[in-house]
This record gives structure tokens, sequence and C-alpha cells, in this order.
């Protein structure tokens, strides 16, 4: 990873947990010890298992994070852009990570590296408590998706993933903005290439969806919805 500039104060994720606390007097003495780093498309910046180094801020970019499953496949288990963290899974219970994290395209990072979140998590009440709701949220959210994947058949869950994908990336010119190959569109799913293939196939035909090489396109986004409604869509 290459250093970076990062400035905190300028930033105009307002989602991002640092931006949001930025205002709390103690607060800036804990930013002037962030690091900065820019990664290239590809590029794996969490290595699971490896040790922790604090927790990773997308400054600007999209990132996934994965999971070895079965047979060491892995399992893309979130995505995550401009203002979102990543790392926090295992920080504070373990001293290595439980996930990896690439790049999917050039993107910017900031970095806490442990010292310093244990810190600010000792010394600023608000940031601590925001940081406990998000946890929480986070895990409901982990379970409510099991018990629905769970129910779901291959055709709803490549719906349910468009979906996501596009509630958490937005489109434009009728296309979602990520590049997803089949095969990382299968890995987030929970079934195969294959599979995903034939999904795609199949929602184009019924003009649910179009596709310009790689990329995806929503047309029917309402019926999309209704078909995995029994599932509780949110």
């Amino acid at each position: 990873m290459k250093e970076n500039q990062a400035i905190c104060n300028s930033c105009s994720n307002e989602n991002c947990f640092i931006k949001k606390h930025i205002h709390l007097p103690n607060m800036q003495s804990y930013i002037e010890k962030k690091h900065s780093f820019s990664c290239k498309k590809s590029q794996q910046f969490i290595i699971e298992g490896a040790p922790i180094q604090g927790l990773y801020f997308v400054q600007k970019g999209k990132v996934k994070t994965v999971k070895t499953g079965i047979n060491g496949r892995e399992q893309i288990v979130r995505f995550t852009t401009n203002g979102d963290t990543v790392g926090f899974r295992g920080f504070g219970t373990s001293n290595r990570y439980l996930i990896g994290a690439y790049a999917l395209e050039d993107t910017v990072l900031c970095n806490f590296n442990n010292e310093v979140m244990v810190d600010i998590l000792k010394n600023v009440p608000e940031f601590t408590y925001d940081m406990m709701l998000f946890y929480a949220e986070e895990l409901n959210k982990s379970e409510n998706n099991i018990r629905k994947i769970a129910h779901m058949n291959v055709r709803e869950r490549v719906i349910d993933t468009l979906l996501y994908i596009h509630r958490k990336f937005g489109q434009t010119n009728d296309l979602i903005n990520l590049d997803l190959s089949r095969k990382e569109i299968a890995d987030f799913a929970g079934t195969t290439e294959e599979q995903v293939t034939r999904v795609i196939s199949s929602l184009k035909r019924e003009a649910l969806i179009k596709t310009v090489g790689k990329k995806i396109g929503l047309q029917q986004i309402n019926k999309m919805k209704s078909e995995i409604m029994e599932h509780k869509y949110v």
C-alpha cells in the first residue's frame, strides 16, 4: 500500500465514524495519529488470520471483505464503500483478523492502529457508545441474513444480491456502479458461477435486468423486490 494523505476535516463522508465524531474536543489528537493509504484495484490489504492492525475506514473507493469457507473457498461477506468501516470483525475479541479484504477499485483507506483505537474507546464515551450500537446493528443484520438465505432458492439469492448491490452503490446510466464478475456474485450469493450465469440469463429474458459486459443494470426493481418479499426484503 502507498502512503496517502486524507484529511478528516475536509472529508465528505458524513457517515464515517471518525468524521461523525470529529467535533468532540479530544478527537483531534487521535486524528493526528491516523495513517492513510492508497490501494490499487484487486490489492489485498487485510489477510485473514493475520495480526490485527486496527480498523480501516474507506475514504474513497470500494472494498469486498471475504471469509474462507468449506474446501478453502472464499465467501464474500460484505461490500463497503465511502465512509464504511472495514476490519471490525474480531477487533477487541481476537488478535487476528477474522476476514480478508480486497480493493474492488483504486481505493484510499484511513487506518487507526490498535493502540489508538483502544485509547479512543476508553476516553471518548460518545464514540464508544456509537460503536456499540454499530456492532449491535451489524450482528442483527448478520442474523437476519442467515435466516433469510436459509429459506431462499438460488434465483432468489441472486436477486437478493443484485438488489443489495444496487442499494449499496446505486446506478448510473441504468447500470450498477460496481464491476463484479459472475464468480464474485456467486461468492456473495452462496452459489456457483454457473448458476449465477443461468439466473442472470433468465432475468435478462424477462427484461428484469440488462447487461453491458460485466456490468448489470436493474430495470424492474419493484418486480424483483416483490419476488423475494416473503423473505422480508428491506
